[in-house]
């Protein structure tokens, strides 16, 4: 499929192929609802492992070699990167292990006398992320993408999670504080997870050849384009919308706040509707991806100076 010039610039395929991108979102929209739940920041320690493991995961399933691209763009980009992807892996993963060693000896005495709760929110979200991707252990093989419907709310799920939870749990670990949950944390973790998870459905719009063929129920699969535009991605937003609008007029959010953190839910609804056509697969990175980093710089700005 045709595409404009500058979608197929080098520059932006290492950054949207390459999934540092996804590692700016992460880091973005971890300040952003640490900043909304009245938090201080965390080191740029913190952050830049957070965007190392975010590159990591994503780059997990694609650093292989590849025999046929076939008419995939992304997977032609992959075969022509793969030495750059494997040490890219070795050298995080590396990296990764060294840090948790250090957090370990310097914190040992903290998580010794961790509660479970907090234990069980920090085993939560990898475990679920993991099993996102499969379990393959002697007989027993399963992955939570096989099951269609699901994916995007698993996603949504450990997405959610890296940014809400991560960053508070962080900070009370350090402090030996217990982790608190509050009404507004919550809502907050649900919104984030239903931003994602929409993301996620438009995604699978791109796929719908690939997982029609192999069977895989999404939601596209099951109801079809146009029932997935106007019954999912179209009324889920305005859903949103209408709830956050509530939320911020009952709690005296100032009109400014208001109207910024309304911005990422009408660009969702206009790039659901723009779904309609055919779209080449860098415009899904770049403007459906793009969302996640509208998304947190709209939540920074409104709570910084607003």
């Amino acid at each position: 499929m045709n595409q404009p010039r500058w979608l197929n610039s080098r520059l932006l395929q290492w950054i949207f192929y390459g999934n540092f991108f996804y590692g700016i979102c992460a880091v973005a929209q971890s300040i952003e609802a640490t900043l909304q739940q009245h938090f201080p920041l965390n080191s740029w320690v913190y952050y830049t492992l957070v965007f190392l493991a975010t590159v990591l995961y994503y780059n997990y399933p694609y650093a292989r070699r590849y025999k046929d691209p076939g008419h995939n763009p992304r997977t032609a980009w992959y075969m022509r990167h793969y030495r750059f992807l494997f040490w890219n892996q070795v050298i995080i993963t590396l990296v990764l292990l060294i840090a948790g060693a250090v957090f370990l000896f310097r914190y040992h005495s903290i998580l010794a006398n961790a509660s479970l709760r907090q234990w069980l929110l920090a085993l939560l979200f990898p475990v679920i992320a993991g099993l996102y991707y499969g379990l393959n252990f002697l007989s027993v093989r399963y992955n939570l993408r096989s099951i269609g419907w699901l994916k995007p709310f698993i996603i949504g799920f450990t997405w959610a999670g890296l940014v809400v939870v991560y960053p508070v749990l962080w900070q009370q670990v350090e402090k030996e504080q217990p982790y608190e949950f509050t009404l507004f944390g919550n809502l907050l973790f649900v919104k984030n997870l239903m931003f994602i998870a929409m993301l996620c459905i438009m995604f699978d719009i791109k796929d719908y050849a690939t997982d029609h063929s192999s069977r895989l129920k999404t939601f596209v699969v099951r109801l079809g384009l146009r029932k997935t535009i106007f019954y999912i991605l179209l009324p889920l937003p305005v859903l949103g919308l209408f709830t956050f609008i509530s939320y911020g007029l009952t709690h005296q959010f100032s009109p400014m706040k208001i109207v910024l953190n309304m911005i990422p839910f009408i660009l969702l609804l206009l790039a659901g509707f723009s779904l309609r056509r055919r779209r080449p697969m860098m415009y899904y990175h770049v403007v459906i991806d793009g969302l996640m980093l509208v998304k947190a710089a709209c939540g920074i700005i409104a709570m910084l100076l607003f």
